[in-house]
């Protein structure tokens, strides 16, 4: 099921909205490439009030759980080496750290970065980090579920706004891994 994007007041394709984006995501969009047309990136214009999904489900409805997708930033540690990755789940899910994310860091322990780390390293706001304009040094490793999806609500790189994006074009992102069981109940 696509995105019912009339269920929006403000949908427009993302390349005509580069200033109201962070400047990694504004920067990766002007640079897009790949088999998913940037045509069919859009941004959504949202009040950051509600950037939350919790909100976000609470004022568009039920639907947004299975037709979202959050972006968490992981720390995985391995000796005195520490490699950031973002994780894309379907916001109904929850990220397997431990398991999944661990294994495929091949790292010792895995945690959720810091948020000050998370937003300093990614240039993006706390509540819509983004896997479109991360450092290109960071895995992105993307749940099945999130790349099979037609589109995807996902954050904007800051709190106001939200993008809608194919799933196909998310598994294609650079240094993207898509990963069986990543999300999980």
């Amino acid at each position: 099921m696509p995105v019912p994007m009339d269920a929006f007041d403000d949908v427009r394709p993302a390349a005509e909205c580069l200033d109201l984006l962070t400047e990694p995501v504004a920067a990766a969009i002007r640079g897009w490439h790949g088999s998913v047309p940037v045509e069919e990136l859009r941004y959504v214009d949202t009040d950051p009030a509600i950037a939350d999904t919790e909100l976000l489900v609470e004022h568009y409805g039920a639907w947004l759980l299975q037709q979202s997708a959050n972006c968490v930033v992981v720390a995985g540690k391995r000796g005195g080496e520490v490699t950031l990755a973002a994780c894309l789940v379907l916001s109904h899910t929850r990220v397997d750290v431990n398991g999944v994310v661990r294994r495929q860091l091949g790292a010792r322990k895995a945690s959720f970065a810091p948020m000050d780390t998370a937003v300093g390293d990614s240039g993006m706001e706390y509540g819509g980090i983004t896997p479109i304009g991360l450092p290109t040094a960071w895995p992105i490793l993307v749940d099945s579920a999130v790349a099979d999806t037609p589109y995807a609500l996902i954050g904007s790189g800051g709190r106001r706004g939200k993008l809608i994006v194919p799933g196909k074009a998310l598994a294609e992102l650079p240094g993207a891994t898509v990963l069986e069981g990543l999300g999980v109940g």
